[in-house]
């Protein structure tokens, strides 16, 4: 390796890898180029998740495109001799070798058509997120200054409204009418709150993005802040993201001393200060009303709606309220216009959608794509495939989410496309099982986290989620009666259509869509 190259080696260190290890691997990198000389050749840099979920460890290096995975402790010596002293790639390990030019690590067009890139990920796996030089020099907060000195809020709030963001939380409402409904209220203090609860099993998009940058989310607070009229942010999160925490609340503390958060930020007269408020894991928190009874620090639980939380939120004050992906999205679209981000997607469901897929499958990980990419793309072009057996079915959106069969692997993924079949997009978790699965044995897996997880607030969902576990465990076991198919048809209905909140009343989809997509599986395990 000649002196005058410089390379890049980029430890993936999430929630995940450090269980694995990553933050001493990085130690032994650092070691081990010293020990040859090579520190001032090859940087050994921590950023966020690089993608892949199932390959423990991940290391990419730079500019050569390659990425290694499953790497130990004791495998750094062999990979540094190879890799760096011998020059040549070191083949155990490697996944990936020599990747298109403009394509990244992660994320490409499946449809081969045109490279479209990454919006929400673009720096994940890219930057040291604990480092905001290396956001800044991303065009980090760029998009905040140009707000700040050149646009009104009304001006702001038409951009994301006029992109066509719908909220990547699950519900999919426009981005830029719910903010507009804050802004109009007069009441003050005003507030921003981003709803990092995030706790539908087979979800980590947002613990990712937050853990890979940080300040991406910050920025995007801060410019619905302007935007609506607030001076302060919260961010409520699980107790459980130790490390997401970590990183946001250092990115708070650097974004203050730069003057990019706090009191007058570019100089101007606005201020925006972010808090983070610890959840303690309670599901049902995820639910924007609940969050907010948990945040006024009282047991979590649901309320009325209306009045809604753009009139009448936290501490009964104005607050709007995003996810974490939607909020990743303001800065790209602020930089680069409505127009560009309407490109990306489809009609009705502009830009890209973060999606965690897992399963029955041989790339399991985090994944950015244009929204219209259909079932089948994910699995077969972005996941490469069933890792055994033939696709039976995918559970889209998380346990409160959809079950889609092979009938439906060619319906876009959007918001549109997936309400005219019936079915919603949900949170972005992408679970996909081969025939081995047993439907019965699943959806009774799914409701007993119901019952464990229900507020209790309302009977149909405190009882119905019981009732239903109990039953299906009785039909898994072969004691089921015909009669019992019924009873669960209509608890099912019946939890939709008169539980409290939407905890409640999503818990019975996956349960009502197994009943009419396999009622040969339930009717096979009846006592004749």
């Amino acid at each position: 390796m000649s002196k005058r190259s410089i390379a890049q080696v980029l430890v993936g260190i999430d929630g995940n890898t450090v269980l694995f290890g990553a933050r001493k691997i990085k130690t032994k990198l650092i070691t081990e180029m010293h020990k040859h000389g090579l520190s001032e050749q090859v940087q050994v840099i921590e950023t966020g998740s690089i993608g892949p979920a199932n390959q423990g460890v991940i290391i990419g290096v730079y500019p050569a495109g390659e990425m290694y995975g499953n790497i130990t402790e004791e495998e750094v010596v062999e990979f540094v001799q190879e890799r760096f002293v011998k020059g040549r790639p070191y083949k155990k390990l490697l996944l990936s070798e020599k990747l298109p030019a403009g394509i990244d690590l992660t994320a490409y067009d499946s449809r081969k058509t045109q490279y479209l890139g990454r919006i929400v990920l673009d720096n994940c796996g890219k930057i040291n997120p604990e480092d905001i030089e290396e956001y800044i020099g991303m065009r980090g907060y760029e998009a905040l200054g140009i707000i700040l000195k050149e646009k009104t809020s009304e001006e702001v709030i038409k951009i994301v409204r006029d992109s066509g963001l719908k909220g990547r939380g699950g519900a999919g409402f426009p981005t830029g009418l719910k903010w507009s409904f804050t802004a109009k209220v007069k009441d003050t203090p005003k507030y921003v709150i981003c709803n990092a609860d995030e706790g539908e099993p087979g979800t980590f998009k947002d613990r990712l993005i937050m853990e890979g940058d940080p300040h991406k989310v910050l920025e995007g607070m801060a410019i619905c802040g302007y935007a609506i009229g607030a001076n302060t942010g919260y961010i409520y999160i699980r107790g459980e993201y130790q490390l997401s925490i970590q990183r946001l609340e250092k990115a708070i503390k650097d974004a203050e001393k730069l003057g990019l958060l706090g009191e007058n930020i570019f100089g101007t007269d606005f201020d925006f200060q972010v808090k983070i408020k610890i959840g303690a894991g309670s599901y049902v928190c995820g639910e924007e009303t609940a969050l907010l009874t948990s945040m006024e620090g009282f047991r979590g639980e649901p309320r009325f709606k209306p009045p809604f939380p753009a009139e009448s939120g936290f501490l009964a004050k104005p607050t709007n309220i995003n996810n974490v992906e939607t909020f990743a999205n303001i800065a790209p679209i602020i930089l680069n216009g409505a127009e560009w981000f309407k490109k990306l997607g489809t009609e009705s469901s502009s830009g890209t959608k973060v999606y965690t897929v897992l399963g029955h499958i041989k790339r399991s990980g985090l994944i950015e794509v244009p929204m219209g990419v259909t079932l089948r793309e994910i699995i077969y072009d972005y996941a490469g495939g069933m890792s055994s057996g033939n696709f039976k079915m995918t559970q889209i959106g998380g346990t409160a989410g959809n079950l889609l069969s092979s009938e439906f692997l060619d319906v876009p993924l959007d918001f549109q496309s997936l309400k005219e079949v019936g079915y919603s997009l949900g949170s972005g978790a992408v679970l996909i099982m081969n025939e081995t699965v047993s439907v019965v044995d699943f959806i009774k897996c799914c409701m007993k986290f119901f019952v464990h997880e229900s507020c209790g607030k309302c009977t149909p969902c405190r009882e119905g989620t019981r009732y239903a576990y109990e039953i299906l465990d009785k039909i898994s076991l072969g004691k089921g009666k015909a009669d019992d198919i019924e009873s669960l048809k209509l608890l099912g209905e019946s939890m939709k259509d008169s539980s409290f909140c939407p905890f409640g009343q999503s818990a019975p989809n996956s349960l009502l869509n197994s009943l009419s997509l396999f009622p040969e599986e339930y009717n096979n395990l009846l006592i004749k």
